[in-house]
């Protein structure tokens, strides 16, 4: 394996490479950039000043998958502009932020996530001309762009990595990891149930999902001669690993992170940072390596002014919310307890405790969603409520007023469902329904097949009905972006009394209680911990007369209130 073990302290390697592209004796001499087929030139930082307001990644973003959200030129595919076309939709939902799944130019022309050239917009998806003007736009709206950055693996069709596998010589053959040892050497290498050590030109089957490591067929393993080398591919053949002990690649992705921020991006959404090194076939996840590089890049990326980063790391989240690593990431298992609680079933009283309980023991900087574009995450929320609305309703109010960053999934403020029938992630990435018919999407014929559901949950309907999940996303939103203390404030005296959750969030001398009953029969709250004699003004529902649900809390703090079944209720305290 041609990553050699390091201590952690050799991290500080790494950093003279990412600011001063140090080479190293044990990497072969890289060729000029003009000698490159891919733009690899150093990078330097240029700090613009930020003209979104201070605090916006504190509110709601929006996850994008460009090719499904809006056509703008009848090809089918979703593309930047269409994005900049949409964008008074997504400041009239309340979105402060957006996350863009991977813009950049890809070999797998669908998740984005197989990398061929890191500084270049994917052809179907516009230029950089577009990308500026997406800025630009969002911008004057007030809404802050963070996109998608591969840093772990390429695409096996990125230049370099065909240049590594023409030539044993090659210059770029260090930027990847290689072994000469047989696959049976190998065998107690076992990730997600698959060998990660593929030989070049290892088939992929056509029926492998984005995201999961496929092994290698037996013919071809069987007639590899003795020594064939091997590469190494957390996720699957099609997508090699690089080798980040070389300072090189570092210095590459630190100005590949340079280039974007200068054009005015403001963060990221760092990719599978709990793969970036591995040091043995037991010590291969979330390794101490990985974990002080990927603080490198954070550090990086938040010399520029209210940049906002968020790491996808599944195995130890909560760690890598530090400030030394990432600041924030997303909280994987909170979205099925959230789910659970709102269905109402024979285990959510044991959730509705789970999700009182997360946020005294998880940093308020976690990222939150109900699903996103992996299918290990869940299925669409449409789908795992089986169209109940108002169940529905009660999950996305809880994620949206809990601690932490939301992350909407797009086509979950209107209910969309996914397609059934299509393998891997595909059935999570159909197009937005915008209205009726696909038309809303794309004047030509859309790359994947609509929301079976298309007729009746389209944003274009939803937003004519008053009692629709669009308007209720809104009134969610709405809420977060008027109250500070939900946006950003503390988190106290959560309560689990059977199905009935309730928590205050409490900023700067603001607070707001939440009550939310998923059980099916009204219940009678005492609540012990409330500012003594502190008045309670509805904020949700809002009636046209706020006096008759107004309650006080006597000179101990405590209050009874009403719980009606499966209801949200938002009060102001005073």
């Amino acid at each position: 394996m041609t990553r050699r073990p390091i201590a952690v302290s050799a991290a500080t390697v790494l950093v003279a490479a990412m600011t001063a592209g140090l080479s190293s004796p044990a990497v072969r001499a890289a060729p000029s950039a003009a000698e490159t087929p891919v733009d690899l030139s150093p990078v330097k930082e240029v700090r613009g000043r930020s003209t979104l307001p201070e605090g916006w990644q504190h509110g709601a973003f929006i996850e994008i998958f460009v090719r499904g959200f809006q056509d703008s030129d009848g090809d089918g595919i979703g593309d930047l502009r269409g994005v900049t076309q949409r964008l008074d939709y997504l400041k009239d939902l309340g979105i402060k932020g957006i996350w863009l799944m991977p813009i950049t130019a890809s070999a797998d022309r669908d998740h984005g996530y197989a990398t061929t050239d890191y500084r270049a917009i994917e052809p179907q998806y516009g230029t950089l001309a577009d990308f500026d003007e997406l800025i630009r736009e969002a911008h004057k709206r007030g809404i802050g762009v963070v996109m998608d950055y591969v840093i772990n693996h390429s695409a096996r069709e990125h230049p370099l990595f065909r240049s590594a596998v023409a030539d044993p010589a090659s210059p770029w053959r260090d930027w990847f990891v290689w072994t000469s040892q047989p696959l049976s050497a190998l065998k107690d290498w076992d990730i997600w149930g698959k060998t990660p050590w593929y030989l070049p030109g290892e088939e992929v089957p056509p029926d492998v999902p984005e995201g999961a490591s496929a092994p290698p067929k037996p013919e071809s393993t069987a007639q590899a001669p003795a020594g064939s080398p091997r590469y190494f591919a957390v996720f699957g053949p099609h997508m090699p690993d690089y080798n980040m002990r070389n300072p090189a690649v570092v210095k590459y992705h630190a100005d590949s992170l340079r280039f974007w921020l200068n054009r005015g991006l403001d963060g990221y959404r760092l990719d599978a940072v709990p793969h970036l090194i591995e040091n043995s076939a037991k010590d291969w996840n979330d390794q101490p390596e990985s974990r002080a590089l990927t603080g490198e890049f954070t550090r990086l990326i938040k010399r520029y002014p209210h940049r906002f980063v968020v790491c996808e790391a599944t195995a130890e989240p909560k760690v890598y919310t530090r400030d030394d690593i990432c600041g924030s990431a997303f909280a994987f298992g909170l979205e099925r307890a959230v789910i659970a609680a709102a269905k109402g079933g024979d285990d959510s009283v044991e959730a509705v405790a789970k999700v009182a309980r997360f946020f005294t023991e998880a940093p308020l900087s976690m990222a939150t969603m109900l699903s996103n574009h992996d299918i290990f995450a869940g299925r669409r929320a449409w789908d795992q409520f089986e169209g109940d609305e108002t169940r529905y309703k009660l999950a996305a109010a809880t994620y949206l007023l809990l601690p932490g960053t939301p992350f909407i999934y797009y086509g979950e403020e209107i209910g969309q469902a996914g397609v059934a029938g299509l393998p891997g992630d595909a059935p999570l990435r159909a197009p937005m329904s915008w209205s009726a018919t696909s038309a809303g999407f794309s004047t030509g014929t859309p790359f994947r097949p609509a929301s079976p559901n298309i007729a009746t949950h389209n944003a274009q309907a939803q937003a004519a009905d008053p009692g629709s999940l669009l308007n209720f996303y809104k009134a969610m939103l709405a809420l977060r972006n008027s109250q500070p203390a939900i946006a950003r404030g503390r988190y106290e005296a959560p309560l689990a009394q059977g199905q009935v959750l309730s928590f205050q969030r409490a900023y700067q001398g603001q607070r707001v209680l939440v009550v939310i009953n998923y059980g099916r029969e009204a219940a009678e709250l005492s609540l012990p911990s409330l500012p003594p004699k502190a008045r309670l003004r509805p904020l949700h529902p809002l009636r046209t007369s706020p006096a008759a649900t107004a309650a006080t809390a006597d000179a101990r703090g405590q209050v009874t209130l009403s719980a009606p079944p499966l209801s949200v209720q938002v009060f102001r305290l005073r």
